[in-house]
């Protein structure tokens, strides 16, 4: 379990996210969600260590985040930034190979290989396996990326914007197949997500933020209704039910 206890991160003068405490549940989806400037990211990075923070504590299975051997933590959370791009020349073997470091410290193991196989095959990524990242698409080239996330093989996956790029059918795919490591893998899985649809349609949990502040921690059935969103991102949304999920229209 993550488990988040009165973080604070401030720039100058300024906080971005404030005493924000709360637990992320295990072998679920939950989205962090929230308008521009909530803090969504910078709580993302600080449970991944990428982000100092100010005061507060940040535990993992237990154990303060601070108090975790750097490869050991990288064994048991994988993150993939918002910024994800490279200048170096790789194949997408390359790229998704680079997942396995924490484990291989670059000298791949017959098992090593496997979990970079296993992880195309979840990306549908095995034809493009030997072309060069600047020879795909935005889409393709970011399910390589989370090809390389999932073959970290780790227990948690924090995810920043990982529909960026996509369009609607690689992005429902791409939903789909974060659902089934859940499913399938036990992972959990927390994304900041801007698109509320797809986190009413595919989280289990939401996290919603708002100027920093933690406004709601709740099971999405319970967070996906008018009131709630009209609130935090202060503008008319129509919510209907479809499919036995809430769909919201603010357009």
């Amino acid at each position: 379990m993550i488990e988040i206890k009165n973080i604070s991160k401030k720039y100058r003068e300024n906080y971005v996210v404030k005493d924000v405490t709360t637990e992320i549940p295990e072998e679920k989806i939950t989205c962090i969600i929230g308008p521009n400037g909530a803090g969504k990211s910078t709580l993302l990075n600080m449970i991944s260590r990428f982000t100092p923070w100010d005061s507060g504590e940040i535990k993992i299975d237990g154990k303060n985040i601070e108090d975790w051997n750097k490869t050991e933590l990288a064994k048991t959370v994988a993150t993939l930034k918002q910024d994800n791009s490279t200048n170096i020349k790789l194949t997408v073997y390359e790229l998704i190979s680079f997942g396995r470091f924490p484990h291989s410290n670059g000298k791949l193991t017959k098992e090593d290989k496997e979990k970079i196989e296993e992880a195309m095959e979840y990306m549908n990524l095995k034809e493009f396996r030997d072309k060069y990242l600047d020879e795909l698409s935005g889409g393709q080239r970011q399910r390589a990326y989370i090809a390389m996330t999932i073959a970290q093989n780790t227990k948690y996956i924090l995810l920043d914007e990982p529909l960026n790029n996509l369009d609607m059918k690689s992005a429902v795919q791409m939903m789909k197949i974060l659902h089934k490591l859940v499913k399938e893998l036990k992972k959990t899985i927390v994304i900041v997500m801007h698109d509320i649809n797809f986190t009413s349609v595919y989280s289990d949990y939401i996290l919603a933020m708002k100027n920093g502040k933690l406004k709601h921690m709740d099971k999405t059935k319970n967070i996906v209704i008018q009131e709630k969103l009209e609130k935090l991102y202060e503008m008319s949304i129509e919510v209907k039910e479809i499919n036995n999920k809430n769909i919201c229209i603010y357009f």
